[in-house]
């Protein structure tokens, strides 16, 4: 079957009311794609993708935690998603401030939290009463993403969105020129926690559509692949954003075609599109050499 035959098929099952499924990860997944697109190039440019991968990795810890909490002690209100913006949330905040007053720690610190989450929310889930199904938590399931989490959504976006309009000027100054930034007077070390706290919310985004394993390549290859077409860090989130929603479509597109994981089919997506740019850029480059 072509894609010629199975992109009509796609467009009309998004407007089928039995499966609003499909239509609510559409939705979810170009909605998420601006946070992503914004805090992914902050991410790339500030070459803190390591963290960010600690961060994405503590978030089990915090999803098992809440799970046992609601399966075992019956406290009904502890959803996994809190639990997960919570350990997000700690996370960052105490890898930001190893990072800014113990620094020969940072390596091992960023170890200890990646690992001991993982490993503590895998003991949380064993324990829980009942069948759980943890890979959907690490590989993503943007098809179980419903009418609330779209609400959800939405409103991490507009409280990512302001932030960043608000303090844009501040994180590019940490991004690009940390010492400059210092001798203009500005807080770095509260705008660099902000900064990744903000990450740690776009994490707990994209553990619902493609998990926690694959967190860190939808988080940077966008954005990677827009810093080859932008100078201006603005502008490379607006490619990035773009980018990250056209995977997004493409993926499940490709994913309901030929009944493959959606979270798995948008990041190939993400990491052709980053080694074909890759590759594309190398070339013009060393074309430019030569005509020079």
């Amino acid at each position: 079957m072509t894609a010629e035959d199975t992109m009509p098929d796609f467009l009309h099952a998004l407007s089928n009311p039995d499966i609003a499924f499909l239509r609510y990860a559409l939705i979810a997944g170009l909605m998420a794609s601006i946070p992503f697109g914004i805090i992914g190039s902050y991410v790339v440019t500030r070459r803190i993708s390591y963290i960010a991968g600690a961060i994405s990795h503590s978030v089990l810890g915090g999803i098992g935690l809440a799970i046992y909490l609601k399966t075992a002690l019956h406290i009904s209100w502890c959803d996994p998603m809190c639990g997960a913006l919570a350990a997000a949330l700690a996370s960052a905040l105490l890898i930001g401030f190893v990072s800014m007053y113990a620094k020969q720690r940072e390596d091992t610190v960023i170890g200890a939290i990646w690992s001991v989450g993982m490993a503590s929310g895998i003991l949380f889930i064993a324990k829980s009463p009942g069948y759980i199904d943890a890979m959907s938590y690490l590989f993503g399931n943007i098809l179980l993403i419903t009418r609330n989490d779209l609400f959800v959504i939405g409103g991490l976006n507009i409280l990512i969105l302001l932030i960043c309009i608000l303090f844009h000027d501040k994180f590019l100054a940490i991004c690009f020129d940390e010492e400059f930034a210092i001798l203009r007077g500005i807080n770095v070390k509260f705008y660099y926690l902000l900064l990744l706290c903000l990450t740690a919310l776009t994490i707990v985004l994209l553990v619902r559509i493609v998990g926690i394993v694959m967190v860190i390549a939808f988080l940077t290859l966008p954005a990677a692949v827009g810093g080859h077409f932008s100078r201006r860090l603005s502008f490379m989130m607006f490619i990035s954003a773009a980018i990250c929603m056209s995977f997004t479509f493409f993926g499940l597109w490709a994913s309901y075609s030929w009944d493959l994981p959606s979270g798995s089919t948008i990041i190939v997506f993400a990491g052709l599109c980053y080694i074909l740019t890759a590759i594309a850029s190398q070339f013009l480059k060393r074309r430019k050499k030569r005509i020079s």
